[in-house]
């Protein structure tokens, strides 16, 4: 079970982790715009415009609608390098991204980043946005990211996607979810998300109810 408020951050300092795509971020500008230079590039059509509206997963799983399996390993590296130059200067911070990340820090914390994203290009959007997280870990997605949770002792997980739900549950985390990406907040709820929050403007209000022992929820 989650460790509840009352334990987890007056027994050790508080770790809360946060997802990055749509929960911190809105990559979609620039995770379309890598898209359509991938297209252009390999001469492959990939509807950019659709795929940035089931983000989350890993990317392989996205390029396999586009390509043929044996070609998705130099497309995903392809990507990746051509991401560097189109998607990082383009993505803005979401709403209430720093102050959230402030917040922990403010209430003695530490604040991570864990993210199915490459970990140098996550690393590259915290550093251009200003950004200060404790960490930044790549590459894991949904029950996965429960190692990097478990790892650095995070008793909060903060997500857009249903897949981050299974992980906060899978690393025993109490798992806060933002209704700013693909999933609505009744999916987020019915997935097992402890708490709903419409973005995150919601969330330092909620981690002094936290803190104080209570679990607030204004979704």
């Amino acid at each position: 079970m989650p460790l509840s408020p009352q334990t987890s951050p007056l027994t050790a300092p508080l770790t809360v982790g946060f997802d990055l795509d749509m929960t911190l971020i809105d990559s979609r500008p620039g995770i379309r715009s890598a898209y359509r230079a991938l297209s252009a590039e390999t001469g492959v059509y990939i509807d950019a415009d659709l795929a940035v509206t089931r983000l989350g997963p890993p990317l392989d799983e996205e390029l396999a609608h586009w390509f043929p399996a044996a070609d998705i390993p130099a497309a995903r590296d392809r990507y990746r390098a051509l991401y560097v130059t189109h998607a990082i200067a383009g993505t803005p911070a979401l709403p209430g991204a720093r102050e959230a990340v402030a917040a922990v820090h403010g209430h003695g914390g530490r604040a991570i980043v864990v993210t199915a994203k490459y970990q140098p290009n996550a690393a590259l959007h915290m550093e251009h946005l200003g950004f200060a997280p404790d960490a930044v870990v790549g590459s894991l997605w949904a029950e996965a990211k429960a190692e990097a949770l478990r790892a650095h002792d995070a008793a909060v997980y903060v997500g857009d996607h249903v897949g981050d739900v299974r992980g906060a549950r899978a690393a025993d985390a109490f798992s806060v979810a933002v209704a700013t990406g693909p999933c609505p907040a009744d999916e987020l709820r019915e997935a097992g998300a402890d708490t709903v929050l419409p973005d995150l403007t919601a969330f330092p209000a909620w981690l002094e109810g936290y803190l104080a022992g209570a679990e607030l929820d204004p979704a």
